[in-house]
Protein backbone atom coordinates (compact mmCIF):
# COMPACT_ATOMS: atom_id res chain seq x y z
CA UNK A 1 0.00 0.00 0.00
CA UNK A 2 1.39 3.40 -0.97
CA UNK A 3 1.52 6.33 1.42
CA UNK A 4 -1.22 8.05 -0.62
CA UNK A 5 -3.53 5.04 -0.29
CA UNK A 6 -2.83 4.86 3.42
CA UNK A 7 -3.66 8.53 3.87
CA UNK A 8 -6.88 8.12 1.87
CA UNK A 9 -7.94 5.17 4.05
CA UNK A 10 -7.15 7.09 7.24
CA UNK A 11 -9.26 9.99 5.98
CA UNK A 12 -12.15 7.68 5.06
CA UNK A 13 -11.94 5.91 8.44
CA UNK A 14 -12.06 9.28 10.25
CA UNK A 15 -15.10 10.38 8.24
CA UNK A 16 -16.87 7.08 8.91
CA UNK A 17 -16.17 7.39 12.63
CA UNK A 18 -17.54 10.94 12.64
CA UNK A 19 -20.69 9.95 10.74
CA UNK A 20 -21.49 6.95 12.92
CA UNK A 21 -20.71 8.45 16.33
CA UNK A 22 -22.67 11.62 15.55
CA UNK A 23 -25.79 9.46 15.25
CA UNK A 24 -25.18 7.68 18.57
CA UNK A 25 -25.02 10.26 21.39
CA UNK A 26 -25.55 7.59 24.04
CA UNK A 27 -24.81 3.87 24.47
CA UNK A 28 -27.31 1.68 22.69
CA UNK A 29 -28.37 -0.20 19.58
CA UNK A 30 -29.51 1.97 16.68
CA UNK A 31 -31.52 1.25 13.55
CA UNK A 32 -30.34 3.11 10.48
CA UNK A 33 -33.50 3.25 8.40
CA UNK A 34 -32.28 0.46 6.11
CA UNK A 35 -33.50 -3.05 7.00
CA UNK A 36 -30.70 -5.34 8.13
CA UNK A 37 -28.25 -2.53 8.92
CA UNK A 38 -27.63 -1.49 12.53
CA UNK A 39 -25.06 0.45 14.53
CA UNK A 40 -23.95 -0.11 18.13
CA UNK A 41 -22.29 2.00 20.80
CA UNK A 42 -20.86 0.78 24.11
CA UNK A 43 -19.06 3.03 26.61
CA UNK A 44 -17.52 0.27 28.74
CA UNK A 45 -15.81 -3.03 28.19
CA UNK A 46 -17.86 -6.17 28.83
CA UNK A 47 -17.42 -9.77 29.82
CA UNK A 48 -18.13 -12.42 27.17
CA UNK A 49 -21.87 -12.59 26.53
CA UNK A 50 -23.53 -15.47 24.72
CA UNK A 51 -25.14 -14.60 21.40
CA UNK A 52 -26.31 -16.27 18.22
CA UNK A 53 -24.64 -14.94 15.10
CA UNK A 54 -26.58 -14.91 11.86
CA UNK A 55 -24.80 -14.42 8.52
CA UNK A 56 -23.47 -10.88 8.73
CA UNK A 57 -20.50 -8.57 8.40
CA UNK A 58 -19.40 -6.35 11.27
CA UNK A 59 -17.20 -3.29 10.78
CA UNK A 60 -15.62 -1.88 13.92
CA UNK A 61 -15.72 1.90 13.56
CA UNK A 62 -13.90 2.51 16.83
CA UNK A 63 -12.54 0.21 19.50
CA UNK A 64 -12.11 -3.54 19.50
CA UNK A 65 -14.24 -6.65 20.05
CA UNK A 66 -13.66 -10.36 20.48
CA UNK A 67 -15.87 -13.15 19.23
CA UNK A 68 -15.63 -16.63 20.71
CA UNK A 69 -16.60 -19.81 18.88
CA UNK A 70 -15.96 -22.93 20.90
CA UNK A 71 -12.37 -22.69 22.13
CA UNK A 72 -11.35 -20.22 19.40
CA UNK A 73 -11.08 -16.45 19.81
CA UNK A 74 -11.45 -13.92 16.99
CA UNK A 75 -10.25 -10.40 17.79
CA UNK A 76 -11.07 -7.58 15.41
CA UNK A 77 -10.69 -3.82 15.46
CA UNK A 78 -10.89 -0.81 13.18
CA UNK A 79 -8.66 -2.37 10.52
CA UNK A 80 -10.60 -5.63 10.17
CA UNK A 81 -14.10 -6.90 9.54
CA UNK A 82 -15.72 -10.00 10.99
CA UNK A 83 -17.81 -12.13 8.65
CA UNK A 84 -20.06 -15.06 9.55
CA UNK A 85 -21.38 -17.20 6.73
CA UNK A 86 -23.86 -19.38 8.65
CA UNK A 87 -25.93 -19.22 11.82
CA UNK A 88 -23.60 -19.90 14.73
CA UNK A 89 -23.84 -19.77 18.53
CA UNK A 90 -20.95 -18.04 20.24
CA UNK A 91 -20.05 -15.22 22.57
CA UNK A 92 -18.94 -11.63 22.14
CA UNK A 93 -17.21 -9.06 24.31
CA UNK A 94 -16.16 -5.44 23.99
CA UNK A 95 -12.40 -5.25 24.55
CA UNK A 96 -11.83 -1.49 24.29
CA UNK A 97 -14.35 1.20 25.25
CA UNK A 98 -14.57 4.29 27.44
CA UNK A 99 -17.11 7.16 27.52
CA UNK A 100 -14.52 9.37 25.78
CA UNK A 101 -13.63 6.70 23.19
CA UNK A 102 -16.67 4.41 22.96
CA UNK A 103 -16.84 1.17 21.05
CA UNK A 104 -18.75 1.78 17.81
CA UNK A 105 -19.64 -0.72 15.12
CA UNK A 106 -21.86 -1.28 12.10
CA UNK A 107 -23.46 -4.65 11.35
CA UNK A 108 -25.00 -5.66 8.02
CA UNK A 109 -27.03 -8.83 7.61
CA UNK A 110 -25.85 -10.91 4.68
CA UNK A 111 -28.50 -11.86 2.13
CA UNK A 112 -28.22 -15.57 1.30
CA UNK A 113 -30.19 -15.18 -1.93
CA UNK A 114 -28.01 -12.29 -3.06
CA UNK A 115 -24.86 -14.28 -2.30
CA UNK A 116 -26.16 -17.23 -4.32
CA UNK A 117 -27.09 -14.94 -7.22
CA UNK A 118 -23.75 -13.12 -7.28
CA UNK A 119 -21.84 -16.40 -6.93
CA UNK A 120 -23.26 -17.46 -10.30
CA UNK A 121 -22.00 -14.27 -11.92
CA UNK A 122 -18.48 -14.23 -10.45
CA UNK A 123 -15.73 -16.59 -11.64
CA UNK A 124 -14.88 -19.07 -8.87
CA UNK A 125 -11.71 -18.58 -6.84
CA UNK A 126 -9.16 -21.35 -6.37
CA UNK A 127 -9.32 -22.97 -2.94
CA UNK A 128 -6.26 -24.29 -1.18
CA UNK A 129 -6.46 -28.09 -0.74
CA UNK A 130 -7.61 -28.94 2.76
CA UNK A 131 -8.63 -25.36 3.54
CA UNK A 132 -10.83 -25.29 6.65
CA UNK A 133 -14.15 -23.62 5.84
CA UNK A 134 -15.10 -22.30 9.25
CA UNK A 135 -18.34 -20.40 9.64
CA UNK A 136 -16.56 -17.27 10.86
CA UNK A 137 -13.46 -15.39 9.74
CA UNK A 138 -11.67 -12.10 10.24
CA UNK A 139 -10.23 -10.31 7.23
CA UNK A 140 -8.27 -7.11 6.74
CA UNK A 141 -10.26 -4.05 5.73
CA UNK A 142 -9.32 -2.85 2.25
CA UNK A 143 -9.91 0.55 0.64
CA UNK A 144 -12.89 -0.57 -1.48
CA UNK A 145 -14.76 -2.10 1.43
CA UNK A 146 -14.07 0.91 3.66
CA UNK A 147 -15.29 3.24 0.91
CA UNK A 148 -18.53 1.27 0.58
CA UNK A 149 -19.17 1.47 4.34
CA UNK A 150 -18.53 5.22 4.27
CA UNK A 151 -20.89 5.81 1.34
CA UNK A 152 -23.56 3.78 3.10
CA UNK A 153 -23.14 5.78 6.33
CA UNK A 154 -23.40 9.04 4.38
CA UNK A 155 -26.88 7.99 3.25
CA UNK A 156 -28.26 7.47 6.77
CA UNK A 157 -29.31 11.12 7.11
CA UNK A 158 -31.15 11.11 3.77
CA UNK A 159 -34.03 8.60 3.97
CA UNK A 160 -35.15 8.98 0.35
CA UNK A 161 -31.64 8.41 -0.99
CA UNK A 162 -31.07 5.60 1.50
CA UNK A 163 -34.15 3.72 0.29
CA UNK A 164 -32.93 3.78 -3.33
CA UNK A 165 -29.13 3.82 -3.10
CA UNK A 166 -28.68 1.86 0.13
CA UNK A 167 -29.55 -1.55 -1.39
CA UNK A 168 -27.09 -0.83 -4.21
CA UNK A 169 -24.27 -0.29 -1.71
CA UNK A 170 -25.31 -3.41 0.19
CA UNK A 171 -25.10 -5.38 -3.06
CA UNK A 172 -21.63 -3.91 -3.66
CA UNK A 173 -20.49 -5.01 -0.19
CA UNK A 174 -21.69 -8.55 -0.92
CA UNK A 175 -19.78 -8.45 -4.21
CA UNK A 176 -16.59 -7.24 -2.51
CA UNK A 177 -16.81 -10.02 0.06
CA UNK A 178 -17.28 -12.66 -2.64
CA UNK A 179 -14.36 -11.36 -4.69
CA UNK A 180 -12.14 -10.77 -1.65
CA UNK A 181 -9.54 -13.10 -0.14
CA UNK A 182 -12.18 -15.12 1.74
CA UNK A 183 -14.88 -15.11 -0.90
CA UNK A 184 -14.56 -18.84 -1.41
CA UNK A 185 -15.90 -19.36 2.11
CA UNK A 186 -19.18 -17.56 1.44
CA UNK A 187 -19.46 -19.15 -1.98
CA UNK A 188 -19.01 -22.63 -0.54
CA UNK A 189 -21.93 -22.22 1.87
CA UNK A 190 -24.17 -21.48 -1.13
CA UNK A 191 -22.79 -23.98 -3.63
CA UNK A 192 -25.04 -27.02 -3.97
CA UNK A 193 -23.20 -30.27 -3.35
CA UNK A 194 -20.39 -28.78 -1.29
CA UNK A 195 -19.90 -30.04 2.26
CA UNK A 196 -20.29 -26.50 3.62
CA UNK A 197 -23.61 -26.10 1.81
CA UNK A 198 -24.82 -29.42 3.20
CA UNK A 199 -23.93 -28.23 6.70
CA UNK A 200 -25.76 -24.95 6.03
CA UNK A 201 -28.83 -26.90 4.93
CA UNK A 202 -28.68 -29.00 8.10
CA UNK A 203 -28.53 -25.81 10.18
CA UNK A 204 -31.55 -24.43 8.31
CA UNK A 205 -33.46 -27.66 9.03
CA UNK A 206 -32.62 -27.48 12.72
CA UNK A 207 -33.82 -23.86 12.89
CA UNK A 208 -37.11 -24.76 11.22
CA UNK A 209 -37.66 -27.84 13.40
CA UNK A 210 -36.52 -26.67 16.80
CA UNK A 211 -38.76 -28.92 18.86
CA UNK A 212 -38.16 -32.05 16.76
CA UNK A 213 -35.96 -34.75 18.25
CA UNK A 214 -33.40 -35.92 15.70
CA UNK A 215 -30.40 -38.23 15.66
CA UNK A 216 -27.16 -37.31 13.90
CA UNK A 217 -27.67 -40.20 11.47
CA UNK A 218 -31.12 -38.88 10.49
CA UNK A 219 -29.84 -35.34 10.03
CA UNK A 220 -26.92 -36.57 7.91
CA UNK A 221 -29.33 -38.51 5.74
CA UNK A 222 -31.48 -35.42 5.21
CA UNK A 223 -28.51 -33.62 3.61
CA UNK A 224 -27.16 -36.72 1.84
CA UNK A 225 -23.94 -37.20 3.79
CA UNK A 226 -22.38 -40.14 5.57
CA UNK A 227 -22.80 -39.66 9.36
CA UNK A 228 -19.05 -39.57 10.12
CA UNK A 229 -18.37 -37.10 7.29
CA UNK A 230 -21.32 -34.95 8.30
CA UNK A 231 -20.28 -34.86 11.96
CA UNK A 232 -16.70 -33.87 11.04
CA UNK A 233 -17.66 -31.07 8.67
CA UNK A 234 -20.43 -29.77 10.93
CA UNK A 235 -17.97 -29.38 13.80
CA UNK A 236 -15.38 -27.80 11.48
CA UNK A 237 -17.87 -25.11 10.43
CA UNK A 238 -19.60 -24.45 13.77
CA UNK A 239 -17.07 -25.74 16.37
CA UNK A 240 -19.96 -27.79 17.83
CA UNK A 241 -21.40 -31.23 17.25
CA UNK A 242 -24.87 -31.27 15.64
CA UNK A 243 -26.59 -32.13 18.92
CA UNK A 244 -24.64 -29.47 20.84
CA UNK A 245 -25.63 -26.98 18.16
CA UNK A 246 -29.30 -27.97 18.43
CA UNK A 247 -29.18 -27.50 22.20
CA UNK A 248 -27.69 -24.01 21.86
CA UNK A 249 -30.24 -23.14 19.20
CA UNK A 250 -33.12 -24.24 21.43
CA UNK A 251 -31.85 -22.34 24.46
CA UNK A 252 -31.31 -19.11 22.51
CA UNK A 253 -34.82 -19.38 21.04
CA UNK A 254 -36.28 -20.02 24.49
CA UNK A 255 -34.51 -16.92 25.76
CA UNK A 256 -35.95 -14.91 22.86
CA UNK A 257 -39.48 -16.18 23.55
CA UNK A 258 -39.24 -15.19 27.22
CA UNK A 259 -37.88 -11.75 26.32
CA UNK A 260 -40.16 -10.85 23.44
CA UNK A 261 -43.35 -12.82 24.15
CA UNK A 262 -43.22 -12.80 27.95
CA UNK A 263 -43.38 -16.60 28.15
CA UNK A 264 -42.60 -18.26 31.43
CA UNK A 265 -39.74 -20.77 31.60
CA UNK A 266 -41.99 -23.81 31.43
CA UNK A 267 -43.83 -22.65 28.30
CA UNK A 268 -40.63 -21.55 26.57
CA UNK A 269 -38.94 -24.85 27.33
CA UNK A 270 -41.84 -26.85 25.91
CA UNK A 271 -41.98 -24.62 22.82
CA UNK A 272 -38.39 -25.50 21.89
CA UNK A 273 -38.65 -29.22 22.60
CA UNK A 274 -37.86 -29.75 26.30
CA UNK A 275 -40.11 -32.20 28.14
CA UNK A 276 -38.54 -31.61 31.57
CA UNK A 277 -38.54 -28.15 33.18
CA UNK A 278 -35.70 -29.14 35.49
CA UNK A 279 -33.54 -30.22 32.54
CA UNK A 280 -34.36 -27.01 30.68
CA UNK A 281 -33.52 -24.86 33.72
CA UNK A 282 -30.28 -26.74 34.34
CA UNK A 283 -29.06 -26.46 30.74
CA UNK A 284 -30.20 -22.83 30.49
CA UNK A 285 -28.23 -21.89 33.61
CA UNK A 286 -25.17 -23.74 32.31
CA UNK A 287 -25.20 -21.71 29.09
CA UNK A 288 -26.32 -18.28 30.27
CA UNK A 289 -24.98 -18.31 33.83
CA UNK A 290 -28.31 -17.85 35.62
CA UNK A 291 -31.75 -19.50 35.81
CA UNK A 292 -34.22 -18.38 33.11
CA UNK A 293 -36.22 -15.83 35.10
CA UNK A 294 -33.19 -14.15 36.65
CA UNK A 295 -31.38 -14.06 33.30
CA UNK A 296 -34.36 -12.54 31.49
CA UNK A 297 -34.77 -9.88 34.22
CA UNK A 298 -31.08 -9.03 33.84
CA UNK A 299 -31.37 -8.74 30.06
CA UNK A 300 -34.38 -6.45 30.34
CA UNK A 301 -32.51 -4.17 32.72
CA UNK A 302 -29.51 -4.24 30.41
CA UNK A 303 -31.73 -3.36 27.43
CA UNK A 304 -33.16 -0.38 29.31
CA UNK A 305 -29.66 0.79 30.20
CA UNK A 306 -28.44 0.42 26.61
CA UNK A 307 -31.49 2.08 25.03
CA UNK A 308 -30.82 5.38 23.22
CA UNK A 309 -32.87 8.53 23.92
CA UNK A 310 -36.57 8.13 23.05
CA UNK A 311 -36.27 10.39 19.99
CA UNK A 312 -33.92 7.93 18.32
CA UNK A 313 -34.92 4.58 16.77
CA UNK A 314 -33.85 1.48 18.63
CA UNK A 315 -33.14 -2.15 17.87
CA UNK A 316 -33.47 -5.15 20.22
CA UNK A 317 -30.37 -5.56 22.35
CA UNK A 318 -27.83 -7.86 20.69
CA UNK A 319 -24.25 -7.09 21.55
CA UNK A 320 -22.35 -8.20 18.45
Amino acid sequence: MTDLHRIDMERSAALLKQRILSRMPAPGDYETGLPGVRTYRRDTTTRPQTCFYQPLIIKMVQGCKCAFMGTEEYRYGEHEVMVTGVDMPGASMVCEATPDAPSASMAIDLDKNLIAQLALEIPPQPVEPGAALKGIHIQALDADLLDAFLRLAELFDFPEKLAVLGPMVIREIHYLLLTGPNGYRLRSFHTLGSHSNQVARAIAWLKQNLATAVQVEELAEKVHMAPSTFHRHFKEVTTLSPLQFQKRLRLHEAQRLMLTQDMDASSAGVAVGYESLSQFTREYKRLFGAPPRRDVDRLRQQALFARPPASLPTAPLQDF
